[in-house]
């Protein structure tokens, strides 16, 4: 299949495009590169664009003859969202705006839409597909008024879309040539590895009196190998006229003093911590339900325990200490 990867010089994006190729589609990339790295783009197949510029769109869907696409690029730094909404309005909900409406302008009926836990807001794990939507911040309440628009979009233009709602993505290819590489860096287990290299002077614990067991949060962590597998799972089971939904998750929670005492164990480092207060919009708990994945897509999680994953994390940043810089 022709398949256009928007955001795929980013984390998630960038290795579904390896997981695409690999599995014989023709792919290509449309990044702005503001957030994503050219290095993690095979030779010859990124096209530089912004979200916003529909026209060209269109003639990059024409002109390769697109048949599906995959859309990564968002803003979606949570914290960032609460001080700064009108960027993550602007690149989230008009951004994919413009992509839907190229989409229909050049007969691209396809579309699986990188979705986050964050539109369930505070609601009792584990998290089911059909429980309320309720997001806490604006990053989440984004992703939330996308879905909405793809399910209208599809009802009116017959498109067959899906959102994927991330748990935790997390951990590297497994071949180590991709991995985590954010600036800046927000998600724990590389700010965990970072301080292990001696690159930070300690970690942060955002918060130790939430009803946990040990007080700090806790959350789906999720493999960007086990993320990939499902997007190229659902694209065989799209429906014309209809958006489909899937909670990715392992259905396990972890809490952050257990991620990085898993990272001691991994890396071999005592790597400190600073306890600091709740971060706005950060829920207490986030753990999904799989099973409807499971059942409909034959798709579950190969990494459900910590560690493998904190140590396929740790072979990237060992090797690649910059990230994608030489």
């Amino acid at each position: 299949m022709r398949i256009l990867v928007v955001g795929g010089a980013g984390y998630v994006g960038s290795h579904c495009l390896r997981h695409l190729i690999s599995n014989h589609n023709d792919v290509w990339v449309y990044d702005n590169l503001s957030q994503g790295h050219a290095a993690a783009v095979p030779e010859g197949r990124l096209i530089v664009g912004d979200l916003l510029d529909t026209g060209k769109l269109i003639e990059t869907m024409k002109q390769h003859d697109i048949e599906a696409v995959m859309h990564f690029a968002a803003k979606a730094l949570v914290g960032e969202s609460v001080v700064r909404p009108d960027i993550y309005y602007k690149t989230n909900v008009t951004g994919t705006l413009s992509l839907l409406d190229a989409m229909v302008a050049s007969g691209v009926k396809k579309i699986v839409f990188s979705s986050t836990c964050a539109v369930f807001g505070n609601v009792q794990p584990p998290i089911t597909e059909d429980l309320p939507k309720n997001p806490i911040n604006p990053y989440g309440f984004t992703k939330l008024v996308i879905e909405h628009a793809l399910a209208d979009y599809a009802a009116a233009f017959q498109l067959e879309a899906a959102a994927l709602r991330y748990f935790n993505a997390c951990g590297a290819a497994s071949d180590g040539s991709i991995g985590e590489d954010h600036d800046p860096e927000s998600h724990l287990i590389p700010i965990v590895l970072q301080v292990a290299l001696g690159q930070r002077p300690h970690v942060q614990i955002y918060g130790t009196d939430y009803p946990t067991l040990d007080g700090s949060c806790v959350r789906d962590y999720i493999h960007v190998e086990d993320l990939a597998d499902a997007h190229l799972r659902v694209l065989s089971h799209l429906k014309p006229g209809r958006l489909v939904h899937y909670n990715l998750g392992t259905g396990v929670g972890v809490s952050v003093r257990e991620v990085i005492e898993a990272a001691r164990r991994v890396t071999g480092h005592p790597i400190p911590v600073i306890e600091s207060d709740r971060r706005p919009g950060d829920p207490a708990v986030l753990m999904g339900d799989p099973t409807k994945a499971l059942k409909e897509l034959g798709w579950s999680a190969k990494f459900k325990a910590i560690e493998p994953v904190i140590k396929s994390a740790w072979a990237w940043h060992q090797a690649h200490p910059s990230g994608f810089q030489k």
